[in-house]
């Protein structure tokens, strides 16, 4: 009897890195998770289609207090794809797996910028690592549009529509108005500073830290401005 065999179709493995969105709650939880409601009350879909991981470093709580604050976020359409800094005993199945050795901005990988989606779909502007710390986007950011460059500054030539994003490690610079949000020392950097030629943002943020559209100064509205960070507030004045 003769065996036939059959080659098998190889299987393609690759690895590749993606930027999230870290959430680090605080006791008590119905406290922090107002907070989380108010900012994506006043920024709909913050969280929407965004990987986001929950760092549970230093929080003293046990299993049933990470199952429901697990749910409380899946109610609010935060969908976790994983825990960082728990303990292995609070940790089960059916939960988000467990993290760990989060890779610092310069060992991120990021894709070449590809052509934008037709009007109406939410597309992403993304560029490699250069040795140079900074890019510089040549053109409008639309609306459901995102530039991500977690290593270092920002600088784009033109506005940032109402729905678009801006997401840089270092400093954000725009040479429009700024109607849609900027987030400036995305991945711990509080020396970060935004600059905007017309300020008329829906959030802004430097180091996690943020401020949305009815926070801000009125006299600042339509001006010229920059945004740093002191301690745990976001200062802004007028660029002269």
């Amino acid at each position: 009897m003769t065996k036939v065999l059959t080659d098998a179709r190889s299987i393609r493995i690759k690895g590749r890195s993606f930027l999230a969105v870290m959430l680090s709650p605080d006791l008590p939880f119905d406290d922090w998770l107002a907070r989380l409601d108010d900012l994506a009350a006043r920024s709909a879909g913050f969280f929407l289609g965004r990987p986001v991981v929950l760092d549970l470093t230093d929080l003293q709580i046990d299993k049933p207090q990470l199952k429901e604050l697990i749910a409380e976020l899946a109610k609010r359409n935060v969908s976790i794809m994983g825990i960082e800094g728990a303990r292995p005993s609070i940790l089960g199945s059916g939960m988000p797996p467990a993290l760990k050795g989060g890779r610092s901005a310069s060992d991120i990988e990021v894709q070449t910028s590809e052509p934008a989606e037709p009007a109406g779909k939410p597309a992403v502007i993304e560029t490699r690592p250069a040795t140079t710390q900074s890019i510089v986007i040549r053109e409008p950011v639309r609306s459901g549009q995102s530039v991500i460059f977690p290593e270092g500054d920002v600088t784009i030539v033109g506005s940032v529509a109402s729905g678009a994003e801006v997401i840089a490690g270092g400093s954000v610079h725009i040479y429009g108005a700024l109607r849609g949000r900027a987030m400036a020392g995305s991945i711990g950097n509080a020396s970060a500073r935004i600059f905007c030629r017309k300020l008329e943002a829906e959030l802004v943020a430097i180091d996690g830290i943020y401020k949305m559209a009815e926070d801000m100064a009125p006299n600042l509205r339509g001006q010229a401005v920059q945004l740093w960070l002191e301690e745990d507030a976001i200062m802004a004045e007028k660029l002269i």
